[in-house]
This record gives C-alpha cells, sequence and structure tokens, in this order.
C-alpha cells in the first residue's frame, strides 16, 4: 500500500520511570511514521512499551515519576508542526489537541467511564470543550455517535450509567467517545481486551468502517496478531521498549526477520496446527536492570551469537523500507 500524507513522525522517543528501585526505560529510542489515513499496528508482550509509547503520544504519561526524556513527536496539523514532546502535558496547546485532533480508546472501558455520571454526560463534555456547541446540540451529536457505533435505542441509552451497558457496548461508548471531535488520529490501546470474540470482530469492523467514512489514522496496539492481521497497514514489532522490527503487514506475518517476531508468530495457535504450542523461553527482562551493551532479546533468542552478548544490534534499513533490529542483518539487505 502506497503511502500518504504524513500526519504524526515519531523520532527517537525515550519515556523513563523513576522508581525506588532505580530508572525504568519503559520506551528507549523507538521513531515510527503515522501516514493519513493508514493504521499503524504495535504488537509485543506485555511490558514491552505499548502502552507508555500511546501515552508518551497524548502527553498524559504518569507525573512526576514519568517523563519522556529524549526525542521528538511531530504531530503535523494544518497550519504547521508542532513537536508534542516540547508541551507541557496541561498547556493550552496540549488540550486542543487531546481528545479533539488525537483522541485515545483505552484498555478497559469499565475503569476508563465514570461510574457516577451517565455515558451521555461523559461524552457530551469533550464536545461542548472542543467544538464548542451548546449543550442541546451536544445531547443531539451524542445521539448521532451512539447509533454510529452500533448503541441500540441511543435516545434512551444516552441518560445511562456505565453499569448497565456490557463489556462490549462499553467498549463502543468509548469509541463513540473517542470519535465524537472527528480526531484525525485514534489510538487503541488493546480496545478488545476482555471481549469474546464475537464482540471484537464487531469492534474490529466499526473502527474499520469509522476509519473508511472519517478519514482518520489509527494506531492499534494490541497483543494479538489476529487483530494486527485483519486491520492494520503497517506493523511496528517492540520489546523491552525497543522496536526490533517494522514493515508492511504481509511482509511480518509472511517473511518476518527478527527472531522475537517470528517466536510471536509461531506461538499464535492455527487451526490444523498439531502437536505442542511453540512458546518463547525466558520471561521479559526487568526494565530497571537491562543487560546495557547487548542484545535484550539475547537471553531468550535461538539464533544468539557471541557479537549479540558483546554489542547493541544497529536497526538496519531493510528495501522497501522494512527496519530490523538484529545482527543476523545488514544495512541496505533485501528485505525478502
Amino acid at each position: 500500500m502506497a503511502q500518504g500524507e504524513l500526519l504524526l513522525d515519531v523520532q527517537n522517543l525515550s519515556t523513563h520511570f523513576n522508581t525506588e528501585e532505580g530508572i525504568v526505560r519503559a520506551v528507549d529510542r523507538v521513531s515510527f511514521q503515522v501516514y493519513k489515513g493508514q493504521t499503524l499496528g504495535i504488537v509485543g508482550e506485555s511490558g514491552c512499551g505499548k502502552s507508555v509509547t500511546a501515552k508518551s503520544i497524548m502527553q498524559i504519561v504518569p507525573k512526576p515519576n514519568g517523563r519522556i526524556v529524549e526525542g521528538k513527536i511531530l504531530y503535523h496539523r494544518e497550519d504547521g508542526v508542532v513537536d508534542i514532546a516540547t508541551l507541557h502535558y496541561q498547556s493550552q496547546e496540549m488540550r486542543e489537541l487531546r481528545g479533539n485532533e488525537i483522541s485515545m480508546i483505552f484498555q478497559e472501558p469499565m475503569t476508563s467511564l465514570n461510574p457516577v455520571y451517565t455515558i451521555g454526560d461523559q461524552i457530551m463534555e469533550a464536545i461542548q470543550l472542543h467544538q464548542k456547541l451548546d449543550k442541546q446540540a451536544a445531547r443531539e451529536k451524542t445521539i448521532e455517535m451512539l447509533a454510529k457505533v452500533g448503541i441500540p435505542s441511543p435516545r434512551e441509552r444516552i441518560d445511562r450509567y456505565p453499569h448497565e451497558f456490557s463489556g462490549g457496548m462499553r467498549q463502543r461508548v468509548m469509541i463513540a467517545m473517542a470519535l465524537s471531535c472527528s480526531p484525525k488520529l485514534l489510538i487503541a490501546d488493546e480496545p478488545t481486551t476482555a471481549l469474546d470474540v464475537t464482540v471484537e470482530a464487531q469492534i474490529i469492523n466499526l473502527m474499520q468502517d469509522l476509519q473508511d467514512e472519517m478519514g482518520m489514522s489509527i494506531i492499534m496496539i494490541t497483543h494479538d496478531l489476529g487483530v494486527i492481521a485483519g486491520i492494520a497497514d503497517r506493523v511496528l514489532v517492540m520489546y523491552a521498549g525497543w522496536v526490533v522490527e517494522e514493515g508492511s503487514t504481509e511482509e511480518i506475518f509472511y517473511s518476518a526477520k527478527h527472531p522475537y517476531t517470528q517466536a510471536l508468530l509461531q506461538s499464535v495457535p492455527r487451526i490444523g496446527r498439531t502437536g505442542r504450542l511453540n512458546s518463547i523461553k525466558g520471561t521479559v527482562p526487568d526494565l530497571i536492570n537491562l543487560p546495557q551493551g547487548w542484545c535484550y532479546f539475547a537471553p531468550r533468542c535461538s539464533h544468539v551469537m557471541d557479537i549479540c552478548l558483546e554489542n547493541e544490534p544497529p536497526m538496519c534499513a531493510l528495501v522497501n523500507g522494512r527496519r530490523v533490529k538484529c545482527w543476523l542483518y545488514q544495512e541496505g539487505e533485501a528485505s525478502a
């Protein structure tokens, strides 16, 4: 798929957390681009830095312990380019971006929705804040959004509370809230977690339909490779705060380069597969005590070499825009 106009350019982003035990390098020199109308999938095990990357873009990294220590987050607006990394999280400019031009769907809708306010009040708040509509106009817009995301009888259910909805319906409410201001970029942080497969498919189809209708870009964060296969144009694979591989969805699924990506794909259950399910040996390293100066994946890698334990692998740019952080490859090497 041809790349379109650039919307978001993340360059060398590092986000750290100060703890009593030491510094947690949650995101370590991460770079990627998001183009208008396209979907970027970010995958990896729990603790690899996916959600912290998203929170860095939204400037909602928990304070005061968390902070962006390095890098740029260049967002291309119609009136120019703004570096989100330089904005204070409570600044007026960041408030205008967050929820308006860049929205986020969080992992767990029950904890993200306020239980003491109706869903209508919670969606209307964002519409009134960013679109400057009066209460009646904001209510009508909210009903329209609830209908658009498939909530039955929206005029009645707008005054219901979160506990009166199922998990799938609460997730639809979260999507309605995120899309209420017609954002240019939607960040979906594991939006189908804890949903059954039928509801999961409905949510993914809904997001794709709304993307086509509104022309927005999506960053889809998940550990579910099946979800990524169905929605993403490009895939970013993260491990222990690093980007270890990037490529088109087809390239990642049919010709994965990095041993970690290969291991992830081999651990996915498939119809017709017999025998024991493959697993990745070991665990993700402690982000406080990372093995500095060598490959973080080396202790779990089936292709480990001496150099992997001596020097950090470079990020190699292969042909066709593919990237892989591994000593097995060289700059400019064919991606196929």
